[in-house]
């Protein structure tokens, strides 16, 4: 593939307000190539700036227009792909007022998928496994309209304790209304 062709494809996904791949994704926008040829094309790509690898397997459009504020957490479904993932922790509590700190450049991810923290160019993405069921899942989070779904106000700060973070700095009161 040429640089005009790859810039023309990406543009087209860009338009959808998709600027986010993986490996498997380049694979079937360009689908003529081997898989050999296909890395090297990667490769270029990110050599001359047009793709930006953020971890193993996952690059972002750096030419992109649709380019929007919740590219951590496209991210976080790209790089675990196929798991259950939410917004958690900080990061939710943070949104919910719950906790003063706000965290600017990290997102916290509760994951059915591995554990594990990727600093991107974007910010940090920290990944915490949970053995909860996708029942549970799916009742205590919600569609917020963005790409991964947000826990309840509860369920982040249970999800906190779970794992033995400090809970010091979450206003109680607000975690008990109702």
């Amino acid at each position: 593939m040429n640089k005009t062709d790859a810039i023309k494809a990406l543009m087209q996904f860009d338009k959808k307000g998709r600027y986010v791949f993986t490996n498997s994704d380049l694979s079937k926008i360009f689908h003529d190539e081997s898989k050999r040829a296909l890395r090297a094309s990667i490769q270029r790509l990110v050599g001359t700036g047009l793709l930006v690898r953020v971890c193993n397997g996952v690059y972002v459009n750096s030419l992109s227009k649709s380019r929007d504020s919740h590219l951590l957490e496209r991210l976080a479904t790209a790089i675990r792909r196929g798991e259950y993932n939410y917004v958690s922790l900080e990061s939710a509590l943070s949104e919910y007022g719950a906790i003063s700190q706000i965290p600017i450049d990290r997102l916290t991810v509760m994951t059915t998928g591995r554990k594990g923290e990727y600093k991107t160019p974007y910010g940090t993405i920290e990944f915490t496994h949970t053995k909860r069921t996708t029942v549970d899942i799916l009742e205590n989070t919600e569609n917020v309209g963005r790409p991964l779904r947000m826990a309840s106000i509860k369920a982040a700060y249970r999800d906190l304790k779970r794992v033995g973070r400090n809970t010091r700095l979450v206003e109680k009161d607000l975690i008990n209304a109702d």
